[in-house]
């Protein structure tokens, strides 16, 4: 018996090396192995504590390694003006979030977190980032080659900083300008909507041939994963309030608003958002029959769905009233991610409950885990979960600033062109003895982006990011012999006594997000108006609209020359300069019906009494010029 005890102890040595040898290897872990394999891999090695991290996304501001990694956070995102420090380099965004990302790799399966931003106009929250026109003045272009390229610009612009995943774009067909989110919507019409879809492919990258459809997809580290929202009739509102309910029967809700949903998911969309909005009275996070019932089981999206902020708090009137109710539904409504996103603790708590006493099945739970490793596993973030530096010098690049000029150049609608169509103003001559640019919304950058840019409501001023201004544009446009005069609001004896030879007028609306925005009145911001009225009386003019929506115009136009709409431009006013004095030609055409008085509200193109100031696709032209 002693003879055969060595070989007996080599033999179980070697039983025990093997059986290390197979715990060391991780199929979840190995690129090689089919995406189905590593899915069920990591699911069966996950307790319900990591699935109900990785259900959570939180704030960056309470994204501590420690809590990382005690919690098992699948996500992290910055809300609106959530920087790292202000005017934040790529370089310390990326340092960021390599440290949040590092806490949760140092978890027992070392699943990476997702990061995500709202990147909704370009980059649009980090410094020196190229900023493009809003959704509102694309759609004007009806140009989807614009908008993909425009994607895949602002994807490398979000790599670029470290993070992988922007919740964009946002889809909603704004059936009412009085919706502060109207700006973020590209037509009142499904159909251009739709077209515009085609961000999605910039974004995330072109799906393979033969995809599945409803399959997530992102083609690697240049791209990121791409956010179709807010799902769905956000932008249908009842008198456009957001957040409010969309009043509508089936045949409405499924002919203009859930369209470009189809696209979305056919071109590999990655995650759908849900709307604070109702549908008939009914929460759309709490809207199982939609989110579960259509989404995901008729229309096949394989992608996880993620809640807006706090929005499954909203389900309840007022929010948060009950909390353990609110988790329960939107949950078992079918969201995936709940973006909490500061008190984690309370929604870990209260779902951990909900499946331990049976509430919510353990089913649910792992149909989202699912589906968030899906969206991980696609990206190749298992693969590469840190960020390098290797994209920081695509951060507000010249080429992505020319592309930002193109869009605005093909953004802007003439509306007006001369008090009678044999003397047109435009295109104004480059050469002229003095000219007189007032407004306050001439030589200031975060008016001409709006909201969402730096901070969530937006910021006034020159010195939220790089750009230029349109009188700058103006400036650097006009013969060096040509004297420019900027005064703000002047009065109109300083226009009669100073012999200008035309004037250009920059007003319109101080910029807004959200709620904040909600407006029942869409009047142009004073001292706008008397700005109009006192130079407009008192020499030709050309007058640009700088404003998130059409707003009233109607008392103005006849004392007006000329009338441009450029909507919110973004950092490139070169390219409104580029048109306004003939370089290029408009070429605009109205993505929204621009009405007469709010008291026609709402009106859109094909209702029956159709009587707007400026109707839907109206937009005068012009050629370019070589000379002038």
């Amino acid at each position: 018996m002693g003879r055969v005890s060595i070989p007996m102890k080599g033999f179980v040595l070697f039983c025990l090396w093997a059986v290390i040898a197979e715990a060391e290897y991780l199929k979840y872990k190995d690129p090689k192995q089919p995406m189905v394999t590593r899915i069920k891999d990591l699911m069966k090695r996950m307790t319900l504590e990591e699935k109900i991290g990785q259900m959570t996304q939180i704030e960056r501001k309470v994204a501590l390694p420690d809590v990382m990694k005690q919690y098992f956070i699948g996500s992290v995102l910055s809300g609106g003006g959530s920087v790292p420090v202000p005017k934040a380099s790529a370089e310390d965004w990326i340092n960021m979030v390599n440290e949040i990302q590092k806490g949760a790799l140092s978890t027992r399966l070392g699943i990476p977190m997702i990061y995500g931003i709202d990147a909704v106009h370009g980059h649009n929250n980090v410094y020196n980032a190229t900023i493009f026109p809003h959704n509102i003045g694309l759609g004007v272009t009806r140009d989807p080659d614009l908008v993909k390229r425009i994607g895949a610009a602002t994807a490398l612009e979000v790599r670029a900083t470290g993070i992988p995943y922007a919740f964009a774009p946002c889809i909603a067909v704004c059936r009412d300008p009085r919706w502060g989110r109207c700006y973020e919507s590209y037509s009142e019409d499904h159909n251009i909507v739709r077209t515009m879809t085609e961000i999605i492919p910039g974004l995330q990258g072109d799906l393979p041939a033969n995809s599945r459809k409803g399959v997530p997809f992102v083609d690697g580290k240049s791209k990121v994963a791409a956010c179709a929202k807010h799902f769905v009739g956000d932008g249908g509102t009842v008198r456009g309030i957001d957040e409010n309910n969309t009043v509508i029967n089936s045949n409405g809700l499924f002919g203009i608003h859930m369209p470009a949903y189809y696209d979305s998911i056919i071109k590999g969309v990655s995650t759908v958002m849900v709307s604070y909005s109702s549908w008939n009275g009914e929460r759309m996070h709490a809207n199982r029959d939609l989110v579960t019932g259509f989404l995901k089981d008729r229309l096949n999206f394989r992608g996880f769905v993620i809640s807006d902020w706090q929005g499954i708090d909203r389900i309840t009137s007022p929010p948060h009233a009950n909390y353990t109710y609110s988790v329960q539904a939107g949950v078992s409504a079918g969201i995936d991610m709940i973006m909490v996103p500061e008190n984690y603790n309370e929604f870990i708590d209260t779902l951990t409950l909900l499946v331990k006493d049976n509430i919510i099945p353990m089913s649910r739970i792992d149909d989202a885990v699912k589906r968030i490793l899906r969206v991980k596993l696609t990206m190749g973030l298992f693969e590469n979960p840190l960020a390098d530096l290797s994209l920081v010098n695509q951060l507000g690049s010249q080429e992505h600033r020319e592309l930002a000029r193109e869009a605005v150049r093909k953004s802007l609608v003439l509306l007006k062109n001369g008090k009678s169509t044999s003397q047109p103003l435009l295109p104004l001559p480059k050469k002229a003895p003095k000219i007189l640019v007032a407004g306050t919304h001439a030589d200031n950058l975060g008016y001409q982006c709006g909201g969402w840019t730096i901070e969530w409501q937006g910021v006034a001023g020159n010195d939220l990011t790089v750009g230029t201004t349109i009188l700058s544009a103006i400036k650097k446009t006009v013969d060096p012999s040509t004297q420019v005069v900027y005064q703000q609001n002047p009065d109109a004896n300083f226009v009669k006594s100073n012999e200008f030879d035309y004037a250009i007028v920059v007003v319109g609306e101080v910029p807004y997000a959200e709620m904040m925005g909600d407006s029942s009145n869409l009047t142009i911001t004073e001292p706008g108006p008397s700005t109009i009225n006192n130079v407009c009386g008192a020499v030709k003019c050309v007058v640009i609209i700088v404003s998130g929506r059409p707003v009233v115009l109607e008392p103005y136009v006849e004392k007006i020359d000329a009338v441009v709409a450029a909507w919110l431009p973004g950092t490139e006013g070169q390219g409104v300069a580029d048109v306004l004095f003939g370089d290029y030609g408009f070429t605009g055409k109205l993505a929204r019906t621009w009405f007469k008085s709010v008291d026609q509200l709402p009106m859109n193109v094909g209702d029956r009494n159709y009587n707007p100031l400026f109707p839907f696709g109206f937009g005068l032209t012009t050629q370019a010029v070589k000379m002038n």
